[in-house]
């Protein structure tokens, strides 16, 4: 399997190179050359399977020429024997059609140990024996950098630097990240939006005086590691509910496009998929996006759902490029033309092959709150804010009443204590294995959000090349 950038003028990798690069010097962001297929008996026959066995089939495509599919066994193992459920991503029944598919279930209570885990160990095999040393930095705008903290505390030839906006994550997020005192992990809140701290990481990447320095990869979903573990979990559930034969729609709270691209990639790869729900909180660019074609960057709205709360969608160019006939040139102009704008209209090819696949629905505090106290009266079920975003886009969502439709259930509740309790009168606890988090020490630095500043202090602690 070989990998190209979206903006065409990266080198061609393959799976090993693209993980330790994660984006494109061109600025690009890396998906597979072709995208491979599995037919409707391999598609059959992922009933019935651990969430290991389906991993490897489904992932064993895209690392092909890298690992074998024992290799990629022992490694899925590994990082799916943390996972505090049995099922490590089982499917909740609502009512007669609506479930949810909890990703929550890993050592940091959200969906991003689904992927992070994973690339925690992919990252420490393909260093071992050699005399590189990664400097992953990355932006989260709360679960990202808690996942990727855990999965790469402590491991060798990585240096974790990971930015914050600061006071715009949960208590329980930014401490998550915070209290993780590895020598190897350096937090940092800087004084902005998740938006600005991504486009400070993209900015390193971009600057050859810093890059050069350093051999900087990333934990973001830029990196193509990290979607590709993402993709398994909708084969798992959409077997489970009677596909290939039957379709299976999916509703996914998303702000930076990453886990409801995964979903796009299942369809390409043969996942009989009725229709992805992008549900948006109030910062609405995908939603705005995906049903009017304008992609403007509005200003940040702080919300009870963070991880959301961006106007910049990464991903979504891998969407651009597919759909616009992965013209690498034409991506790299349009999205030059964003960068300089800060707004983009899709062509009419891109809205028109968007439309087949894609709706969206743009939810505010009070639909996010009824659907809580819905699914909490309703069906006995504790959501976080996030999730909820998701059920209320999917109870609202035109689709056929024999096709069911998986929420994706993205953070444990208890993650937003408050938000849950003002919606439902429930107050979640969290999980005994992380019981005492409000009682560890918390370490990190606070940076102003300027280039000079966050570069400034990586370079004095990071190692740099040979």
């Amino acid at each position: 399997m070989r990998y190209i950038s979206t903006r065409g003028a990266a080198p061609v990798l393959d799976f090993e190179q693209v993980t330790l690069a994660g984006l494109g010097n061109d600025g690009g962001l890396y998906l597979p050359e072709a995208w491979p297929s599995l037919s409707a008996e391999e598609i059959g026959g992922l009933r019935g399977l651990s969430y290991v066995d389906t991993a490897v089939a489904v992932m064993a495509p895209f690392v092909e020429g890298t690992l074998t599919r024992e290799e990629l066994r022992s490694l899925c193992v590994q990082a799916y024997g943390r996972f505090a459920h049995a099922a490590v991503t089982p499917l909740v029944q609502l009512d007669q059609r609506h479930w949810l598919l909890e990703l929550f279930h890993g050592p940091t209570l959200a969906f991003k140990d689904v992927a992070l885990q994973l690339l925690g160990l992919l990252f420490e095999r393909f260093l071992a024996g050699t005399d590189k040393h990664l400097t992953v930095v990355g932006a989260t705008s709360g679960d990202t950098g808690s996942a990727a903290i855990d999965a790469l505390a402590g491991r060798s030839g990585v240096d974790v630097f990971m930015l914050h906006p600061k006071g715009r994550v949960s208590d329980v997020q930014r401490r998550q990240m915070t209290t993780v005192l590895a020598p190897n992990i350096h937090n940092i809140a800087i004084e902005g939006s998740f938006d600005d701290a991504q486009a400070l990481v993209k900015a390193m990447f971009n600057d050859p005086g810093f890059s050069g320095k350093f051999a900087l990869s990333a934990v973001n979903s830029i990196n193509w590691a990290r979607l590709m573990a993402q993709v398994v979990y909708y084969f798992y559930a959409a077997v489970r509910l009677g596909a290939p034969e039957r379709p299976v729609a999916f509703s996914v709270p998303t702000g930076n496009f990453g886990d409801v691209f995964a979903g796009y990639v299942a369809a390409k790869m043969g996942l009989p998929v009725a229709k992805l729900v992008v549900a948006t909180n109030v910062n609405d660019i995908l939603h705005r996006a995906l049903s009017a074609g304008d992609y403007s960057q509005g200003t940040v709205v702080p919300t009870p759902s963070p991880s959301m709360d961006i106007q910049v969608s990464s991903n979504f160019e891998r969407l651009l490029f597919d759909l616009g006939g992965r013209d690498g040139a034409a991506t790299a102009e349009q999205m030059r033309g964003f960068e300089a704008t800060r707004a983009m209209r899709l062509t009419n090819a891109q809205r028109e092959g968007a439309s087949r696949l894609f709706a969206s629905d743009r939810i505010d505090l009070d639909d996010m709150a009824l659907a809580m106290r819905w699914a909490c009266d309703g069906a006995g079920q504790v959501i976080d804010p996030h999730t909820a975003i998701g059920l209320a886009a999917a109870r609202r969502a035109d689709l056929p009443m024999d096709v069911p439709i998986v929420t994706l259930a993205t953070a444990h509740p208890a993650k937003f204590g408050d938000a849950v309790e003002r919606a439902t009168g429930v107050r979640p606890a969290l999980p005994a294995r992380i019981g005492d988090l409000f009682d560890r020490e918390e370490r990190y630095a606070t940076l102003p959000g300027t280039f000079e500043a966050v570069t400034g202090y990586i370079a004095e602690r990071a190692v740099a090349r040979p």
